[in-house]
């Protein structure tokens, strides 16, 4: 996957992160970082645990794994942060 598509897949999957857990401050840019940092994390996650393939921008695995690697960046920082 190219850099311009996985910022695109990182900004969509921290939005819709930031949907699940409830809506949080911060803009398209805090959006878009819990976004790739979760993707890092679902990638990696899948790959080690479920020998997925990331490569592909329109795979549902892709998706998956990038929110819910997503939600878990997201959970840490406000338990980090100490907001809910």
């Amino acid at each position: 996957m190219g850099f311009i598509p996985f910022l695109i897949l990182g900004l969509i999957a921290g939005a819709l992160a930031k949907l699940i857990m409830g809506k949080s401050s911060g803009g398209w840019l805090s959006t878009l970082l819990i976004g790739v940092v979760g993707a890092l994390l679902g990638g990696w996650l899948g790959q080690v645990i479920f020998k997925a393939d990331m490569n592909e921008f329109f795979s549902l695995e892709s998706w998956a794994l990038a929110v819910g690697g997503s939600v878990i960046v997201l959970a840490l920082y406000r338990l980090l942060t100490g907001r809910k």
